[in-house]
């Protein structure tokens, strides 16, 4: 039996394990210790002056926190990107409010600016103007920032940027998690660095911080007050010592993931039927969290491909299956050119750890060149 090649796992060192365990023997294991303040602290260094960080325990409280803070609520609609996880998602739903689902343009696979536009003047003309606009930076890959926060600034809506996958990315040498109103990160197992569970968001102003974490503390005034409906999302003590640590290797795991695409580079260039995804230009910078291609499925299907490496106990899985054609999204408005659609059908992620190791490069490259056979 293969050894199992993951997707895109933990990366720990000895020092993880020895901040764990101080942390536990300190008894700080809660939602409250010194260790939170401390790691909102450094990354609000990585991130820039202009970030007020909350640390919370997922990347998905942090956009419903954003949600929450711009008041949104029944009956507002939210513009949201169609080519996402669900969990971009999810807090619209949370809210009450209405998604309304926006194409990706075929360069970064994110929201594309033409049809977020479209959609916006349709909605105006619809007396129904959108309270926000939710864009993510998929797989680490920047979205088209100048394009989309001047449509943003035009309409004077809002703008919500889910950089859950793409911390270290940058677009024009500034960090994706900054370029919205608000931003969120998410520090989940599998990405680019991880507190096991746990996200963050990052806001511009200091007051706004402080209400942000009002609301994830349950909304507690003192002692056993509580001043309105609040949620329980801050995040522990422990896993935010876990993530101080793994905050200083954030810069090596991104060259390592980038060289893992160098690899995939190097390999693809010499088989036919595969297009591994890129930046588009020196303006993009991405973490590669995530090596993606696209497939010539006159040459092969993506089928074939999937059993190849399952085969191998290798972990390769399909491109996002876009929001506005989930089961329990179905009949939401649209607007696009159901280019998303297409990336479902053909793309695939491929390993990407930033300790996936040569041995385990060979094996990947040694299925690509068998399934061409």
């Amino acid at each position: 039996m293969y050894s199992k090649i993951w997707l895109s796992k933990p990366h720990f060192e000895k020092e993880d394990f020895e901040v764990f365990k101080e942390t536990i023997v300190s008894n700080w294991v809660s939602t409250v210790g010194p260790n939170i303040a401390s790691f909102e602290k450094s990354i609000e260094s990585v991130m820039g002056e202009n970030s007020k960080v909350v640390a919370l325990n997922s990347g998905t409280s942090a956009i419903h926190l954003a949600l929450k803070l711009l008041e949104i609520g029944s009956g507002d609609e939210v513009l949201c990107q169609t080519f996402t996880f669900c969990a971009t998602v999810n807090p619209i739903l949370y809210c009450g409010a209405t998604p309304i689902f926006i194409e990706s343009e075929k360069e970064t696979w994110n929201m594309c600016p033409v049809f977020l536009e479209e959609a916006i003047k349709d909605r105006l003309k619809k007396k129904c103007k959108p309270k926000a606009i939710v864009v993510v930076d998929s797989y680490g890959m920047p979205a088209k920032w100048d394009e989309i926060l001047a449509i943003s600034r035009k309409y004077e809506i809002p703008v919500i940027e889910d950089a859950a996958a793409a911390l270290g990315s940058m677009y024009k040498g500034q960090m994706c998690g900054t370029f919205g109103d608000f931003s969120t990160l998410s520090f989940n197992g599998n990405k680019i660095i991880t507190t096991s569970s746990g996200g963050a968001l990052i806001c511009r102003e200091k007051y706004v911080k402080e209400r942000a974490i009002y609301l994830a503390t349950q909304a507690k005034i003192e002692g056993s007050v509580h001043g309105e409906v609040g949620f329980n999302y801050r995040m522990s003590n422990v896993l935010a010592a876990i993530g101080l640590e793994q905050l200083t290797v954030l810069e090596k795991r991104v060259q390592q993931r980038r060289e893992n695409h160098s690899r995939y580079q190097s390999l693809l260039e010499t088989l036919d039927g595969f297009v591994l995804q890129e930046e588009n230009n020196t303006d993009f910078y991405a973490n590669f969290w995530l090596n993606c291609i696209r497939i010539d499925t006159s040459l092969i299907s993506k089928s074939v491909i999937l059993k190849a490496f399952s085969k191998h106990n290798i972990d390769v899985r399909s491109l996002w299956c876009p929001l506005h054609l989930q089961p329990y999204l179905k009949g939401a408005l649209y607007y696009g050119d159901h280019y998303s659609q297409v990336l479902f059908k053909t793309g695939l992620c491929l390993p990407s750890s930033s300790n996936l190791t040569h041995e385990e490069f060979h094996r990947i490259a040694q299925v690509f060149t068998t399934i061409l056979k």
